[in-house]
This record gives C-alpha cells, structure tokens and sequence, in this order.
C-alpha cells in the first residue's frame, strides 16, 4: 500500500491451492438506483485508455479502501461491519466524488493455514465490496502486502508488515528482523535482511510460496465470480495482482531491469492465466513494475517500468504508484510544490503506458495529513490532481493544451472510516495498542474520518477531493483542466487563472471554480459524462459549449444537450452530461460555479471566445 517515506514493496505472497469453493449462488444483480441506459457496462483497454460498452473513455478516480485490511483489529477486512461499508461507500461518493476504489484483501486472511482458503473471509470480502458495487462505484480488488508480513516482526518490534500469512513466514529461515537505524518503515524494504530473504523467496519460488498464492488468488476470484451478480462483476474493473513489487534482493549480474524481466513479468503471465481459469478473462492484471522504477530520489531510482514485457495490451493496465518521497523526507525538498511540480512525474507514466499500448492507473499517492511534513500536503496533492488532469502546468495551460494527454486514472490513499479511532495490538502486542491516525506504522493519509456524530467528514479541502473530471468521455478526449481553488491554510491557491485574452470566460468564471474539456466525437449515442462536486449545485452552475449554454441545466431527457443527472447507487452525487450527435467533430464545455445568473449576451460571448480558442489549438 502506501509508503511514505521510502516507500516499501513487498510480496503479498501465497493464497493457496486449487480448491473448491463452497457457497450459495450468486445473489441476483440489482442495477444501482439512478442508472441510465448507457451505465454499468464492463470496461475494456482499447487504443490505451478504458473504454465502456457504448465505446466511451472513462477515467476511474477515487481512493483505497482501506489501510484497515493492514491490521488485526477487523480480522484483514476493511470494515467492521456491511452498514460501515455502505457508509463508507455513500460518503466516498458524495464527498469525495470518486466512482472508483482500489479494494484491499489480505492473503493472511484468505489462507491462514496452508492449503485451506477461508471462504468466511472470502463471503465476508463480497458482502463489503458489494457495498461499493451498489453505489456505482466500480472496484479493482488487491491482494495488498508491505514488508511481506506482519508474522516477520515480534512483539517488542518497531515496525509492522502485512500480506503473507504466519505458514508462509513459518516455511523459510530467517533471521530476527532488524533495521538498524531506521527512521521510515518504508527502510526496511532495504535495510531488513528478514524482509529481503522473504521476498526474495517469494519471487524465486522458494517453498513453493508462489505456486501457493496463485493457487489462492484463483479461489478467491473465482469465488468473487461465482458469488456476485453479473451486473455487480460487470463494475469489477480488473485485479491488482501484486503490491509494490520489489526483489528483496539481486542475484549476481542481475539489474532491477532483467529482474521485471526473467522474474516479475513471469509471475503476471501466470497471474494472467489464473484470472482467465477463474472467469476473468475479459479483465486485465493491473501490474506494477519494480516499486523504484519512478522514485524522484535518484539514489532510489531503479530502471524498471516493465520496459522488456512488449506489447501489454488490453489483457494489463500500466499500474503504479507516486509519492514525492523528497517532501516527504522533510529534506530534500524546502518549501512547498508548485505549479506543475510533478508533470514530468506524471507525464513519465502516460509515455509508459503508451509505449507499452495500454491504460494507465496511479493506483496510490498520497502525502501525509500530520507531522513535520504535513504543511507540504495541500500544495502537493494539488499538484498531484493537477498531473493527473494533464501534463502540462496551469500556467502554461490555455497557451499549450494540446500536448494535456490522456486524463489519469487514479485513487488516492487512503479512505479509512476509523482514522484516530483504531485499537491495533501492535504484532499482537497488548502493551502497544494504537489509536492514532491510520493504526500503522504511523501513517496518517486517511482522507476522511468518523466525526464525534458517528459521520463521515472529510481531512482534507473538499475543494481539493471533489473535483469534477470527465468520467466518460464519448470519443476521445484531447484536453481537460480543473481549477479547484483549493486552499491551502487561510490562502486560496490558483494556478490556472484564465487568461485575459478570454475576457468574458475569464468574467463568467470570476473568482469561481471551474472545468474545461475538450473532445473529438465518435459515432455513439451515450453522452459525456462529467462528475459535479458537490461545490456545483446545479442552480448555480453555467456550463458554455458548442452543444449549448445553460446556467442552472436542465434534467437529463436523451434529446437535451446540455443536462444533469444523478449519479448511479443513489448517494445524492451528480452528474453533467453532454449529449452530441456528430462523429469526428471537436467539442468543447467549460463548466462553472463562479456566475450568478448571466445574461444571454454573456454566455453567447465567453462561448465565441472559447469556440475561437478551441479552433485555434486543435
């Protein structure tokens, strides 16, 4: 999952073997209150970027749920109960205005004894993530592991793992963990002998350990297959096979490059066909390359990014995670992000993903919400949304939105319910029980937390979280930016003012919010869909596009080109959609929270201005 400092890697290791799974059948699919004609169709990869059965692109943004699955306390799930669940679920939905989640599983807990997999854990795992399911939010599951386990550490340990279960630790020799001088957790993916020796078996078979695991995350997923509703696997995007994968340790005369090679990239062919034996065969693996492929510390850097694999194709999606371990060493960078501090970050994975013909998802990144670092937090998560958008800068945005590339999927860490109410025994340790912020390692990312009411509220800006994005784009998307004034203490941060050379959208927009997306059509009849926060109410949102103008938009009817919908799983989260008729044409829609009632002659000018500028870049 996630790391904050030097972030770790891990193994998940072992899910067992090719057993059977018992159960009751499927429960029936019920289609999530709110939905539409076009929504809840499967996803695909086509022409690198996820697409919908009615052939549209579609960006997943949302969270992981949750760190909780790290520790004992809910038995590696990550909720107490289904009703907290379902709270979540309403909560990430309407405030944090994610359609996606990364959804953590333990290995520990789906196999606790060699060769038997825990089917309470697995009906358990189902009923939660349904949750999500009936809110529309879409779900990629992961069996997660950091440091390899929690079974490597003792009771007087100062750091904890997750992932592979005591049996799997049990089967090796190794030595008693020790860090040294150890100031992050993430230190110990390098620093810990225990946890390279672990490691390094699990890739190279040792014990049989990942013959053990593929044979578990079979059951598992063939148990997900078996035990939800067609309609509800249909919003099951893929499966992350993997956690931050690292070698633990290099043979002789191997690089972190031959080890993707000869040992990563194998293991996800073998992930590949147990996906395809358990009915996912229409999924993809969404595969991680070597955990230190992207680091921004050149002493940490490793050449990786899967650059030997070919071809990934829509049978993988390019999965990775950032964190600006500079800001967060408290050292290496002074002062604040910026401006388009991580596009070249960022850009990094799209040309990745591109080279390799596949999507992309930033499947963690995050920055801690208290400590020595924490002021840091508002700009640098700004300016991670902001990469995600587009890869170029705000500031040079309206001049040069050509080159924006592919919006990014992504899902933040973390969403954790139980932030500063956690009651882990460390290691089992009755004399070290934590309560504070994310219960371990002392990570503190949670994005939301229980208030004293027993509801959800956010940590962080809802202006940075609840972002409008285009979450379906019907045809191809060729430039997007979001300006969420988001705040970072008493100051409001712009870094996409619009220019004065748009006089009247730069009037209309004001000291507002707001969205701008631009597209090429293609020949379906489904409309392109953008999430509205919850700062855009639709009695005071104005939306100007070449489809039409509308302050306060009308209700959705097919024939309305301009128009608001709810969002599919009845949460009270809306959405704008924008219907066109057209193939090949250029579209455009700049949606705002920043006017109060414009004029006609307002509106028809900001649109000549944009249509104008459209014309102008592409």
């Amino acid at each position: 999952m996630t790391n904050i400092r030097v972030r770790l890697l891990l193994v998940l290791v072992v899910l067992c073997g090719f057993l059977t799974v018992a159960g009751a059948p499927p429960a029936t699919a019920v289609t999530p209150s709110d939905s539409l004609w076009f929504d809840g169709t499967p996803l695909t990869v086509r022409g690198g970027r996820f697409v919908d059965g009615q052939g549209r692109e579609v960006v997943l943004r949302g969270y992981n749920v949750s760190g909780e699955t790290k520790l004992e306390e809910n038995r590696g799930l990550p909720f107490a109960s289904v009703a907290d669940a379902r709270r979540s679920a309403t909560a990430l939905r309407a405030l944090g205005g994610g359609n996606a989640v990364r959804f953590l599983l333990s290995w520990a807990r789906a196999e606790p004894v060699r060769g038997q997999v825990d089917t309470a854990y697995l009906a358990a795992v189902t009923e939660q993530m349904r949750a999500f399911l009936d809110a529309g939010i879409r779900v990629y599951p992961d069996f997660h592991q950091d440091l390899y386990s929690r079974h490597l550490f003792n009771t007087g340990s100062w750091y904890t793992g997750d992932g592979a279960p005591k049996w799997a630790v049990d089967a090796g020799t190794y030595p008693k963990e020790y860090c040294g001088v150890c100031l992050f957790w993430g230190q110990n993916i390098t620093q810990n002998a225990a946890v390279q020796q672990a490691q390094y078996d699990f890739w190279h078979n040792a014990h049989g350990l990942q013959d053990a695991f593929l044979g578990t995350a079979q059951t598992a997923m063939a148990y997900l297959r078996q035990h939800l509703g067609d309609g509800e696997f249909a919003n099951v995007v893929g499966f992350d096979p993997y956690n931050e994968p690292y070698a633990g340790s290099y043979d002789s005369g191997q690089t972190s490059r031959t080890w993707e090679r000869d040992l990563l990239w194998p293991f996800y062919v073998r992930f590949r066909a147990r996906m395809d034996a358990a009915g996912w065969q229409d999924k993809p693996a969404f595969v991680e390359p070597n955990l230190f492929w992207n680091a921004n510390i050149s002493t940490q850097k490793q050449e990786g990014g899967l650059l030997d694999a070919g071809t990934l194709g829509p049978a993988y999606v390019l999965n990775t995670h950032f964190y600006d371990q500079k800001a967060i060493s408290g050292i290496l960078m002074w002062g604040k992000a910026a401006d388009g501090q991580y596009a070249s970050d960022f850009g990094a994975v799209r040309d990745r993903a591109s080279a390799a013909g596949t999507a992309a998802v930033v499947s963690e990144f995050g920055h801690p919400l208290s400590g020595t670092v924490s002021d840091k937090t508002p700009t640098v998560l700004k300016a991670m949304y902001q990469a995600l958008d587009s890869r170029v800068r705000g500031a040079s945005w309206w001049t040069n939105p050509a080159v924006s590339g592919p919006v990014l999927s992504g899902s933040q860490w973390q969403w954790d319910l139980y932030n500063g109410r956690h009651h882990e025994l460390m290691n089992g340790n009755p004399g070290k029980v934590v309560s504070s912020g994310d219960g371990w390692n002392d990570e503190d990312l949670s994005a939301v937390r229980l208030d004293d009411s027993g509801n959800a509220a956010l940590r962080q800006d809802a202006r940075l979280l609840d972002r409008i994005y285009p979450s379906a784009t019907a045809g191809t998307s060729l430039a997007f930016t979001y300006e969420d004034r988001s705040r970072d203490g008493a100051t409001t941060l712009t870094w996409n003012p619009v220019p004065s050379s748009l006089p009247n959208v730069a009037r209309l927009v004001g000291a507002g919010q707001y969205g701008l997306l631009v597209w090429r059509s293609d020949s379906g009849a489904a409309p392109t869909d953008l999430h509205l926060p919850a700062s855009f109410p639709t009695s005071g949102t104005t939306v100007v596009s070449d489809l039409g103008a509308a302050y306060a938009p009308p209700a959705y009817t097919p024939s309305s080109p301009v128009a608001v919908a709810p969002e599919p799983g009845g949460t009270g989260s809306r959405r704008l959609l924008l219907t066109d008729m057209d193939s090949g044409a250029l579209h455009y829609a700049l949606v705002t929270n920043g006017a109060t009632a414009p004029s006609a002659d307002l509106l028809s000018a900001a649109n000549a201005e944009l249509a104008a500028w459209a014309a102008a870049h592409f």
